[in-house]
């Protein structure tokens, strides 16, 4: 399915928000405590993979604790915590406007709103691409934008056309590209949406004239952190270990250099601290769960130490600041 070729946003809005409501209207409400009970969240599906290591780490601190996630587009987050049901806490990319927070306040709805990560968006290729040029950003949006459709325009190479691989056209890496990269231009008819981030991967690890963009959590192999089980993981966080960072072998991972820089870069953590790898977007959590509710415990452990800690196991940056050694692979 191509990018140009998707419903209309008040479409995609309304079903989506629907779908939220959907999954949230049939439970009974729960009684809860900052550790025990049942919350739900929503969370933009680009950062599935680092809320569900929270989760699971929390339900594993805490027992009594059940967090329900549904993984949804960034949008669909916003509309669920604007329709004041059971979902009271949310991850997106963006802070709520103004207007949305009054609007939540005139319900007698407490916000609050964290910064908890600094996200890297990857470009990623098959490992037979042979492009060894690093890409600009002004190449990038020509690619986006079908003016660069070969990989030779590029740099030498012997690949052929550009097929370029998003997640699903509602996602906020595909709004990523467009507002700030992009000027809000149309996408080329070299791009293409998948519906997940693991169809983004498939793709490029089956097609070497493929460009994945993808965010950089779902190809890190930091860590050990995706080897350890929950206990251990749990175990770490009071640590101050030593972590091995590098990308996933079964992609090849492009350096990106800023139009002013001089420089390229890959999408490490120290680069997307200094601001030197120039493709990165904040990640928020909000909420307006009630002090001393389960929803209000998970939100304090993700801001927390901990939750940080978690979160700089990802290959993300977390937006406290931990020091650490790190061996780069």
């Amino acid at each position: 399915m191509k990018i140009k070729a998707v419903m209309k946003l008040g479409q995609f809005l309304v079903v989506a928000a629907a779908s939220v409501a959907a999954m949230t209207s049939c439970d009974k409400p729960v009684t809860s405590t900052s550790s025990s009970g049942l919350a739900k969240i929503a969370c933009d599906e680009t950062f599935e993979n680092i809320m569900q290591q929270e989760i699971e780490v929390f339900e594993y601190i805490y027992p009594k604790a059940s967090i329900m996630p549904y993984y949804v587009s960034e949008q669909a987050a916003i509309d669920s915590l604007l329709n004041v049901g059971d979902v009271r806490t949310i991850v997106t990319t963006r802070r709520l406007t103004d207007d949305e927070v009054k609007y939540l306040e005139s319900k007698r709805k407490h916000v609050k709103q964290s910064k908890i990560a600094v996200d890297a968006i990857a470009l990623i290729v098959n490992p037979k691409n042979d492009m060894t040029e690093p890409i600009t950003e002004r190449e990038l949006a020509q690619v986006l934008e079908g003016k660069i459709t070969r990989w030779d325009q590029l740099g030498p190479s012997k690949m052929g056309k550009i097929d370029v691989v998003f997640e699903h056209q509602g996602s906020s890496t595909v709004k990523y590209m467009r507002d700030s990269l992009m000027n809000g231009a149309e996408f080329g008819p070299n791009v293409f949406a998948q519906k997940t981030n693991k169809d983004v991967f498939r793709v490029v690890e089956e097609n070497p004239n493929a460009l994945g963009i993808i965010g950089v959590s779902w190809i890190s192999s930091d860590l050990k952190g995706r080897e350890l089980s929950t206990e251990e993981l749990a175990q770490s966080l009071e640590k101050n270990d030593t972590t091995d960072l590098g990308f996933n072998d079964l992609v090849r991972v492009l350096p990106v250099r800023g139009d002013s820089s001089l420089v390229a870069r890959k999408p490490y953590q120290a680069y997307i601290f200094d601001g030197s790898y120039p493709l990165y977007r904040s990640i928020y959590m909000i909420t307006v769960a009630a002090n001393g509710s389960l929803g209000h415990g998970f939100y304090s452990f993700v801001t927390g130490f901990q939750g940080q800690k978690l979160i700089q196991m990802t290959g993300i940056l977390p937006a406290t600041v931990r020091p650490r050694m790190v061996n780069v692979n």
